[in-house]
Formats: structure tokens, sequence, C-alpha cells
């Protein structure tokens, strides 16, 4: 690589425009008194603004900085505290450690923060563009000067808050700080340029607050400590942003304690500490903090990443996890992205991570963060030969260039190449190419040598078993689809029931202008997978219509042919693929529609064993940390997709009889709980973003004062394939109070904003579809009623304005997500209201009454048309109007007919009080499980809710004769 002459990278702008920008940086210089700049510098400072807006931007600001911008990189030291302290002249130079902390407002800090950024940012890139950095400095230096930012934010934080709350003190009397953990590559210290950071926050010990004029709990004070951290550093500003702050490595997630003790943090990893966090946490580091914070901190970590003995178990989690990121590799579009896309960044930091994993317990040398340290040392004892270690090196070194180049032209987090021509050039320059040809092919050569070794590790030691001689027939149809005879004759093994309409059916797909615009590689694919599709057929009882719902599944997927590789390479994906098609033209329309779901066949014991709601807490806890902060589409398809793989792995499981029906609803109402979980939570952060926290007295409120709670099928734990949910939003801000950020707004609307958000979040459609349809007519006074209702309002409607109907709704009325102690509040309401002593009489009329109104309106059975499963007289409603009633009734007396707010339980407890007969209760819970039962078969089959009566005829004569009992006893 070449430092290109200046004269060629004159071309990438028109003389126009550098004529411009030559201006603005003679005018900005001419602004400083006594600034004088030799025209040697000038024209070196050209080269570096040809290639980074950013430096030139920064360059008209402070022209002065063009005095010492190239100054050998040998001569300027690291950033440290001092030196940030010591003020612009001192910048870049050793300064003694005995500097004091500045007297500074919080405007000043940050404004002192930011520009001490964009100084490091403007020296560091102009040596990147030079080559006159290793990328070792370079990469030191960024990660040093997020630990001056962080370092200095805690200090102020400290000394600002020491006259209102004091000091945290440990039992020794010695001053607490906040412990704050670099992760990624902040931990390496292998910061990029415009890098976010990955935190964790801790500290020592609990107690309170010491010396102030207010105490505070030691998390109450290291929470405040922290939150002006982030502030600090990812508030931009008029001087920009410090760094981009990310926090959802710490335990629990965005849904987890901000700030953690240290005990706390060392049970969460010795009890629920995931294989991933194992993973993360090799490149973990107290970068503010005491010592004895460093010491305690590595005394939990190590012994947490690394086991004496070879752990096997973490090789099935990194087999795992190998297979994560190659899934992610096939995402459409994702090959452009040098640090996702094959053989790019992170999968050389997989290959040498994992190796860590595996054998640092007993390899000192491998626990390092850096991997610059790291990957020499794995050669020496030939967990790497010498030319992986060479090439792996010289891989990362480039596609970090690559990286930086990218990042530095703009101050932009992105690792994705330009589609411009200019761009393109612009880059290639940056590294140092003659053209963006050049760049692309030492780009590719790099990145399939790294893909190459990373697709080699961990191994999983599958080959493909298909007939080689059924694979060549299907190449030579593939190359004359027109011949019908060929066809048919490679489908003859198979004992279809319409032979021939099979083969034309195949032949219309092999004849389609999708299959006959596919390259060669993806038609050699499709020969392969035709062959192990057939053989896997010759055992299938129902092989026509198996057929016929894969035949979609490949249309799909013939510009994404990767999923045949994925499919012909793992026999088993294809045998659950036909059984699921078999059982249900659900699956085959699902998997159309996303084939990324196809990788949810590769493993049996995830297919058909659906997560607890722990596990899918994490697992898409996991999926949303790999995915930028801000990026909020992608979080949104994210969940969508999250939804379908539980779903189907759900579905999988109700079909082949796995799953009882009970447990089936259970696992869609909890896929349900942890999705409303995560959009409350990203909802908050979306609005905190824009307009701060509320306040309630005199402190911010951090966490969402609010609960979301379920009625009808939600509430019930009884939400079915394709349900919508029946919501209402509750909230407990304190009134005329406002937010505490730049664009202040009041709590209450606020809270309405967030709830409008939530809705906005379940019901957008998105490349991915969409979460869920929300109903709020069910909120106090229905659709003219407030879209958040504070919680003494509702409370005070359902005391006084409610009609019987809402509180028949009430019953099947459960909190979802949201603030524990509102949740609880919620449920104490619920109980006061449903637990009111009623006239039975008039309370029966009046359910009667709305079930008249219901059926009349709402049912669509008919003699030819078949019985509605829900509103049929018989059906659904009938059996829970009978409950509703009886719990509205009896609860005054017997209160646990009310602890529960599903059908089911609500009839075991009148049972237990005798209320209804063993007899009834049997046929009652019979019915509706079946009815149930029925109506997830009907979505399976992409059919309605009607279904032939003679199919149900007997449950339909009991339950109709038990409400027409019910109708006619006197109470």
């Amino acid at each position: 690589m070449t430092l290109i002459p200046l004269s060629q990278l004159q071309t990438l702008c028109t003389a126009q425009q550098r004529e411009i920008k030559q201006q603005a940086l003679s005018d900005a210089i001419a602004r400083r008194i006594g600034l004088e700049i030799d025209a040697p510098t000038l024209e070196r400072a050209e080269r570096i603004w040809l290639l980074s807006e950013y430096v030139h931007k920064q360059l008209t600001r402070f022209p002065n900085w063009l005095e010492t911008l190239f100054e050998s990189m040998e001569s300027v030291v690291e950033p440290s505290i001092a030196q940030f302290y010591s003020g612009e002249k001192h910048w870049g130079k050793h300064v003694s450690e005995t500097v004091a902390q500045p007297d500074w407002d919080e405007i000043t800090l940050m404004q002192q923060l930011r520009r001490y950024r964009h100084w490091w940012m403007t020296r560091l890139i102009a040596a990147d563009i030079e080559q006159t950095i290793s990328l070792e400095t370079l990469t030191s230096h960024l990660s040093r000067l997020a630990d001056v930012a962080v370092n200095a934010s805690q200090q102020w934080s400290m000394q600002n808050y020491q006259t209102l709350y004091g000091q945290a003190l440990d039992q020794q009397g010695q001053v607490q700080k906040l412990i704050v953990i670099g992760m990624g590559k902040l931990g390496g210290f292998e910061l990029n340029l415009s890098s976010d950071i990955d935190l964790v926050f801790a500290f020592r010990e609990h107690g309170e607050t010491q010396g102030g004029k207010k105490s505070l709990s030691h998390q109450e004070y290291f929470t405040k400590i922290g939150q002006k951290l982030i502030q600090h550093l990812d508030q931009v500003n008029a001087e920009g942003f410090v760094f981009r702050v990310d926090m959802r490595l710490r335990p629990f997630g965005q849904s987890g304690a901000l700030v953690m003790s240290m005990d706390s943090l060392e049970n969460y990893y010795q009890d629920q500490g995931r294989d991933w966090e194992r993973y993360a946490m090799i490149k973990a580091r107290v970068m503010a903090g005491d010592p004895i914070d460093v010491e305690e901190f590595e005394a939990l970590r190590r012994p947490f990443v690394y086991r004496k003995y070879l752990d096997f178990g973490a090789i099935g989690a990194l087999r795992d996890l190998k297979s994560m990121i190659a899934k992610e590799v096939r995402r459409k579009g994702i090959e452009h992205n040098i640090k996702l896309g094959e053989g790019g960044i992170r999968e050389v930091e997989f290959i040498v991570q994992a190796l860590q994993i595996l054998h640092g317990g007993r390899d000192q040398r491998l626990q390092n963060p850096a991997l610059f340290h790291v990957l020499p040392a794995l050669g020496k004892d030939d967990y790497l030969d010498a030319k992986q270690v060479d090439d792996l090196l010289a891989a990362y070194r480039y596609l970090r260039r690559v990286e930086h180049a990218l990042q530095g032209a703009a101050d932009e987090q992105t690792q994705l190449l330009p589609e411009d021509e200019t761009e393109r050039a612009r880059l290639a320059y940056h590294v140092g190419e003659e053209s963006w040809d050049v760049l692309l092919e030492t780009l590719w050569q790099h990145r399939k040598a790294v893909h190459q070794y990373f697709q080699a590790l961990i191994d999983d030691g599958e080959e493909n078993s298909c007939d080689q001689q059924a694979q060549e027939a299907w190449r030579v149809i593939l190359k004359q689809p027109q011949k019908h005879s060929l066809i048919e004759e490679a489908m003859e093994s198979i004992q279809w029931q319409d032979h021939a309409a099979s083969a034309q059916q195949l032949g219309q797909f092999l004849n389609s202008r999708a299959v006959a615009y596919m390259q060669p590689i993806g038609q050699e694919r499709l020969a392969v997978f035709l062959a192990a599709l057939m053989t896997c057929l010759e055992d299938e009882p129902h092989p026509d219509t198996v057929l016929q719902r894969i035949i979609p599944i490949m249309e799909a997927v013939t510009r994404r042919t990767s999923y045949l590789v994925l499919l012909s390479e793992n026999q088993s994906a294809i045998v659950h693929l036909i059984g699921l098609c078999r059982a249900s033209v659900w699956f085959s329309e699902m998997i159309s529609n996303s084939p990324a779901l196809l990788d949810e066949l590769l493993d049996a014991n995830t297919l058909f064993s659906p997560p607890s709601k722990e596990a899918m807490q994490l697992e898409l806890r996991q999926t949303l940390m790999r995915l930028p902060e801000d990026d909020e589409e992608a979080h949104m398809d994210a969940m969508r997709r999250f939804k379908r793989s539980i779903i189907m792995r759900v579905a999988a499981c109700d079909i082949t009889g796995i799953l009882p029906l009970m447990k089936v609803s259970d696992h869609l109402t909890w896929l349900a709980e942890v999705l409303l979980e995560q959009v409350l939570q990203q909802s908050w952060h979306y609005l905190t973003q824009r307009h701060g926290f509320p306040t309630r007295d005199d402190s911010d409120v951090t966490r969402p004062e609010m609960v979301i709670v379920g009625y009808g099928k939600s509430g019930g734990i009884e939400l079915g394939y394709d349900s919508d949910l029946d919501l209402v939003f509750i909230h407990n801000a304190q009134l005329n109070r406002a937010t505490n950020g730049e664009r202040s707004i009041d709590n209450l609307v606020f809270y309405t904003r967030l709830g409008q958000r939530i809705i906005h979040l379940l019901t957008s459609f998105t490349a991915a579809g969409r979460l869920y349809e929300v109903d709020m007519r069910l909120r106090p006074s229905g659709n003219s009623g407030l879209l958040v209702t504070s919680f003494e309002s509702f409370k005070d409607y359902q005391e006084k304005e409610a009609w019987v109907w809402e509180h028949q709704a009430l019953c099947r009325a459960r909190a979802l997500a949201g603030e524990a102690q509102l949740m609880a509040q919620f449920e104490q309401t619920r109980a006061d209201i449903i637990g009111r002593e009623r006239d039975r009489n008039s309370l029966k009329q009046e359910v009667l009454n709305m079930r008249e109104k219901m059926r009349a309106h709402l049912d669509t059975s008919g003699i030819e048309k078949g019985f509605d499963l829900k509103q049929g007289a018989g059906g659904i409603i009938d059996i829970e109007f009978m409950v509703q009633y009886m719990v509205l009734a009896w609860s005054h007396r017997y209160p646990d007919l009310m602890t529960y707010s599903d059908n089911i339980r609500q009839l075991e407890a009148a049972e237990a009080h005798d209320l209804l007969s063993t007899e009834n209760v049997a046929k009652m819970k019979e019915a509706y499980t079946f009815y149930r039962a029925a109506a997830h078969r009907q979505t399976l089959q992409k059919q309605g809710r009607l279904v032939p009566v003679d199919t149900l005829e007997e449950n339909q004569a009991v339950i109709a004769q038990y409400w027409k009992a019910f109708a006619e006893q006197a109470c």
C-alpha cells in the first residue's frame, strides 16, 4: 500500500468544490489572529481533508490544530486524564498525573470532552491516512481516549454530588467509585475510529451515602453517576458526542438494573451466566475503579471464562454460536458488510476467542483480551499453524484499515462498503490502493481465507450423503426441464397418489423464470436438494401433498440458494420439513414468506423443545444485542423474525403431540409477554432519549411507571397462533411534573406518547410483517377514552362507571408487562372490583342480555356453513360467560375464584366450592379445551373458526343445555 499522489486525490471533487473547501479553511485561519500556516502544511492537510469530510469540518472550527497536526506520532503521548485536564495546549503531551481536576460546570465538561475527542480523532485520522501509525497504536489510543472520557465524567459527577449526597464508603471507610467495565473492542484496547462503547456498571459494596444533605443507597447513588456518565458521553449537542454508549451487555440487558454490586454481579455469572456471556467476557476489563476493584473483577471473570480442563460443554455452545454467525452471514445484503459478512472481522474474532475459550484455562498466555497478543500465541503451541496465523493477522489488519477508512470519512459507525463510485475511490485511496478494483480484489482474497478457516473451526463432521447418480439426473433435468419424461423417471421410486399430476407440478416449477434465471451454482444446489428430497419422499405416506407444499418454499429460495445447501447437507432438516408440511399448509406458507425459518429445522432438540419464558427472554436479548442500538427498523424486523421462529417451534410441538393444548397457549402467551416487555423498554428508551426522564418530586424516574394489562386470550393465558392482543395501558406518573430533557414535555404527554410508541412497534408492518394486531377498546370509556390511563383514573372508573360486561372482562385480565409494584397494585384493584358483593339476579340478567346481543351480531353459524366455535350456541363464549358470572357473583365469598384469570382454573375453583357439580365441570373443561384445540388446528390449516357441525355436535349440545339451564335457573 502506498500514499496516493495529491493530484489523484484531487479528482475526488470538482475544482469548484475544492476551491470552496480551501477558502473555508483559509478564512478560518485568517480569523485566528497571529495564526500562520505555511504552504507545505496546507498542501499536506489537503491530502487529509480530501479523504475525510470530518477532518475538514474540525480544521475549519479549530484551524490552530494545523500547527501540530503532523507531529510524529512517536512523540505524541497517549491520552490521559491529566493531559485532558491540563488544557488544549498540552493535549498529546506528557503531563504530571498530579494535575488537579478543574472546577468546570457541566456544560463546560461536556464541551471539553467533545473537543478533546475531536482533537484526537483529527490527529489519528490524519496519521492513518498518511500511514504513520500502526493499527495497534491507533486502536490503543482510541481505547485510552474512552478511558479518559469515562473517568473524567465519573470524577466530575462524584464532585458535583458530594455536597448533596456525600460519598459512598465501604466497610473500611474507603471511598467507592463507580466500577466501569469496558467490553468488546474497548476491553481489548481495539476500539475503532467511530465505535460505540459497550459498558457494564458495578459498585463494590451496598450501604448508604454519608456526609451529604441527603442520604441515598449506594445502588441509587451509583445509578445517578452511571446515568450522568451516559449523558456526558452519549448526548449529542452542538459540539457533537464523545462516544455512543451501549449498556445492553449488562446482566439481564435493557431490563436489568443499570448498576449492580460486585456480589450480585458474581452471583449472576455463577448462577445464570450464559455461554455467549463467557465469550463476551474474554474482552472485559475495568477501565474506571480502584486497584481493589480490578482484583475483585478479575477474580470473578477468569474462573467464569476460563476452565482448567478441556471444556467439552463449550464446544457445543461455540458450535451454536458459529451456526448463529453463519446464519446471519446468509442474510440479504450482508455480503457488503466487512464486519458481519462472510470472512469479515467478526469471523476472525470468533476464531481467536473460540480457541481462547477452549484452551485458555490451561494456557495462561491466551488469557489476554487483545487479539494482537493472542493470535501469535495461538501459533506457538500449534492451536493454529504459522500460515493460518499470518493469514488471519494480515486479513485482520487489512479489514480494520478498511473499517477505519469507512468510518473516518464522516465520523460514522459503518462497516458497509459504499456503492457510490466517488466514495469507493475515496475508500481505496485512504487505504493506499490505486483503485477500487484493487481494493476489492485484495479484500476478497483476505475474506476468502478467513472464511475458509472459520468454516474449518469446530467442524460438525457431517457430509452430504445424497446419491451421486440421483444428483446427476437432476442436473440433466435442469438443463432441459421441458423433457417431462425425464422428470417422471426421476420421481418413479416414490409411491405417488397421482404420479403424472405431481410430475406436472414439479415440471411447472422447473420451467419457471425463477429457475431459468438462476446462476449455475444455484442450479447445482437445486439439483442436489431435489435428489435429497426425492430420497426422503420414498417412505412418505402422502408425497403428493408434501411436494405441493414444498414447491412454494423452493420458489421462495431460488434467489437465496444457500438455504438449499443448508437443507441438502442436513438430511434431518429435510425430514423435519416434510413432516411439518405434511401436517399443515400453514408451515409451508410461513416458511415461504420467511425462508430464514429453515434454520430452525437443523436441530430437533430446539425444534421440538420450545423454550421457557426465561429462555425466550435470553434468546431475544442475544438477538437484539447484536444490532446497532439506534437501528429501530432492524430491531423491529428482528422481533418479528424471533416471533415467527418461536411460533414455528411451538406449532411443531403442537402437531406432533409433544405439547398439550394448555402448554401451547402457555408458550404463545409467554412469547407475547416477552415481546411486550421488550417493546415497552425500547419505547421508553426512544422517548427518554428525546425528552429525558419523567420526574417525581426531586428525582428522575428511570424505569417506566407503566403496566400493560392484557384482556381476553392474553389475560386468560389462552393465546392462539393468530390472536390479537386486547390491551390497556395504565401509568402511575406524578401529575403536574415534566421530563428533565432539553425538549421537556409534561409527564402525562410523555406517557401518552409512550403508549402510542408501543402500539406503533407492535402493529407496524416491516419487511418481516408485524408483531400483533392490537385492540384498545377495553380501556376506560372505550375508543373515546384516553389511550393511557392513570392508575387512579382506572380504579375510579372501574368502581363508579364501568358496565357489568367490563367487569366480566376484568375476570380475564392480567398484568403482562411493566413495573412490578404497579402490576401488584393493578392485581389488587382487580381483586377489589371483582370481589364486590353483587345482586345476583340483576347480574345474571346483564350477562344474559350481553350474550344475546353478541349472538345476534357476531354468530356466523349456519346449517350449511358450519358451527362458529366462538360465538355459536353452545360454543366458547357460552362457557366463558357462565364462568364469569360465577366469578363476579361469588368471589366476595370465595376469593380463590378470582385468583387466576383463565377459565380452566376458575372452573376448578367453582367445583371446589360446589358452585358447579364435578360432572358439569368435567364436561365444560372437556368442551372448552376441545374447542380451543379445534381453533388451533383451524389456524394451522388456514381455515376460519367455522367447523362442520358433526365434528363437535356432542360438545355443542351439552354446553347449549348447560347455558339453557343457567338462563332459567333461579339465583
